[in-house]
């Protein structure tokens, strides 16, 4: 049997209940959204916890679909069930590397070609005016998957500070 967190992990990976951002949207209600999203955000960063599969390795098994734009012996990448921008993929490395902190010098390679997948995965979205990469590393820096992965975010202005 299936626990509720499971079922709800599975719903979000499907696109059912996922947040997204829709035009024509209120400020507002953009705001509250986005809002109640970063809360529930910093959350699963608190409560996360490394070790044991993670949602991500379910999704390279392809047990779990998902939105794939792009997909290598290396890596695959893929759109965010809960875009934090108009444009907003995962860029997620084959082999389970729990965070940054947890990398080799020998993943140096493979870190560099998440960024460099990035990049033409932005090109192929249309990220013409630019866009962001970030690395969310332990719960204080939002992470909330333990298995490395590169958000790629645009299609937006993006504010500074991020958080």
């Amino acid at each position: 049997m299936r626990s509720r967190d499971d079922i709800g992990q599975r719903r979000r990976v499907a696109g059912l209940g996922a947040v997204g951002f829709t035009a024509g949207t209120p400020p507002c209600s953009l705001s509250v959204t986005r809002t109640a999203v970063m809360a529930e955000e910093i959350s699963k960063a608190q409560a996360a916890r490394p070790g044991g599969d993670t949602i991500f390795g379910k999704i390279i098994r392809k047990e779990i679909p998902a939105k794939i734009c792009y997909e290598d012996d290396q890596c695959i990448a893929f759109h965010d069930v809960a875009p934090q921008a108009p444009t907003h993929f995962l860029v997620v490395p084959k082999k389970a590397i729990s965070s940054v902190s947890e990398a080799d010098p020998a993943d140096e390679a493979l870190l560099g070609h998440l960024m460099i997948v990035g990049k033409k995965c932005a090109a192929d979205q249309g990220l013409t005016n630019g866009f962001r990469m970030v690395v969310n590393e332990g719960p204080d820096g939002g992470q909330s998957v333990y298995h490395l992965h590169l958000h790629v975010l645009g299609g937006r202005q993006l504010g500074w500070p991020p958080g």
